[in-house]
């Protein structure tokens, strides 16, 4: 049996869409709308934005042909874009905007004002900034009470389904009928319980979330907590993870002072909505990462590129066979990679099943040097430039036991998610050769549900440190 008849058996890949292709294309169609739906409504506060700094500059600035003004224009709307500002928000609030405005207007600002020396021409930089600020706030307040108003009349409203169906769930779906400037509208909920004295719809149990948010075009869901376990909970999220909806969590005891805070709530007529970030599986971040990973993996492989030489070399010479050693390994959504070395040991046919090979006699001089220091995985860096991996992510693992920790693992295949890395989460916490799969599981999804560029970055510098810490010893 092929590899890829192995991979597509042992359901590797329980995220891929199983409809016939009609029903693939259908699915991408509704996408596509929510997505130029959701744009919309961004579009509106985007668009004043634009047109108070326009409005400033023309006040402010004596000649508006000049290089720095547009490139203030778009640095400001594209760093208020980076940090979510137009992402379709529930609650929306001037006074909450103030500090990421503020932000989102100085840095550029004083950026150019340091490049276009601005502080030597007849423009006040403070008083440029001061304004422009002021104007966007009134111009967010006026579009905010534009999409509350068309909110009411039933414009912009976003159909949202509820997980659970408890008494907290049901007076929160009560609430959302009695407020339709918030703009929910909610079609049903999904619990393992009767329909019994429920005000909307029982769509289905909690494991049908997937399809029920395909057949119903959802563009919410609110996770309200009901009959249903909570363990069962977090796989069925899992399993929507790449589906173009906002989940929300309504904590529990909010009513006791234990609701979350911060720029991901949105309070709704006193419920608190704890947005799920699931960053890692946005477009935007997506697209980011890549770009970071095409990047420094391509620096990388220039600067490193003599002692990449010296390597190759040394693996050539010092023993007989190839100077790559290739092996293949389950990578994002299950698909099957296939991951480069420098080869380490002398030739065998046992590498896709032993599990560790610390002690093994047949690793070479040249290769336990190598494994010392992590640089048999330098080619791993072509893995980056094509795409098959990325920097930081899960590190890969074979298809033989991928297949045996799937059924011993809790949650094992939730890492396969995102693609496979060269270092990873559990890497740096230790969890490296002969050491626990529960653990590792447990970090590398840990990473995925936390991930930022940010988180990205810590990693690689402790990675770094690591092997220069390993090298030493």
């Amino acid at each position: 049996m092929s590899i890829g008849a192995v991979a597509l058996d042992n359901d590797y890949s329980p995220w891929l869409p199983s409809g016939a292709p009609t029903q693939v294309a259908a699915e991408t169609g509704a996408i596509a709308a929510r997505l130029r739906h959701t744009a919309s409504r961004g579009a509106v506060v985007a668009g004043g934005d634009l047109l108070a700094i326009i409005v400033t500059l023309a006040v402010f600035v004596p000649n508006l042909f000049q290089w720095w003004v547009p490139a203030f224009v778009l640095m400001a709307l594209g760093l208020s874009a980076f940090r979510g500002n137009y992402r379709t928000r529930i609650t929306m609030s001037v006074a909450r905007d103030t500090s990421a405005v503020v932000t989102c207007v100085a840095v550029p600002l004083v950026t150019l004002a340091v490049v276009a020396r601005l502080g030597s021409q007849e423009v006040s930089v403070l008083e440029v900034g001061f304004a422009a600020c002021i104007a966007i706030l009134l111009g967010r307040s006026i579009s905010y009470a534009f999409v509350r108003r068309v909110r009411r009349r039933g414009a912009f409203g976003e159909r949202t389904l509820i997980v659970g169906a408890g008494q907290v769930a049901v007076h929160f779906a009560a609430t959302l009928d009695e407020h339709p400037e918030y703009g929910l509208r909610p079609v049903g909920f999904l619990d393992d319980c009767d329909e019994e004295e429920l005000s909307h719809p029982l769509l289905g149990r909690v494991e049908d979330l997937d399809s029920v948010l395909r057949e119903h075009t959802i563009d919410r869901v609110v996770l309200a907590f009901g009959v249903s376990r909570e363990t069962a909970l977090v796989d069925v999220l899992r399993a929507c993870d790449n589906a173009v909806v906002d989940i929300h969590v309504l904590p529990r005891f909010f009513e006791l002072g234990f609701g979350a805070a911060g720029h991901d709530v949105d309070v709704v007529w006193g419920y608190p909505l704890l947005r799920l970030r699931r960053d890692a599986m946005r477009l935007s971040p997506r697209i980011a990462k890549r770009l970071f990973d095409v990047c420094v993996a391509g620096l990388m492989l220039v600067l490193l590129s003599p002692l990449y030489a010296a390597l190759a070399l040394a693996v050539k010479i010092t023993s007989r066979g190839p100077v790559y050693f290739r092996q293949t390994r389950v990578g994002k959504r299950g698909k099957v990679v296939e991951v480069l070395k420098f080869r380490s040991m002398w030739v065998n046919t046992d590498s896709d099943t032993q599990w560790d090979v610390t002690a093994d006699e047949r690793v070479t001089s040249i290769g336990s040097i190598m494994r010392k220091t992590s640089l048999d995985e330098l080619p791993q860096l072509w893995n980056v430039v094509r795409g098959d991996m990325s920097l930081v992510g899960p590190r890969p693992e074979r298809p033989f036991f991928v297949e045996q920790f799937k059924q011993e693992v809790p949650h094992y295949q939730d890492r396969h998610r995102v693609p496979v890395g060269l270092t990873g989460l559990a890497q740096v916490n230790g969890l490296r050769g002969d050491t626990s799969i529960d653990e590792r599981a447990w970090f590398d999804n840990h990473y995925i549900d936390n991930w930022s560029m940010g988180h990205d970055l810590v990693i690689l510098a402790r990675t770094a440190g690591a092997v220069i810490k390993q090298a030493r010893n």
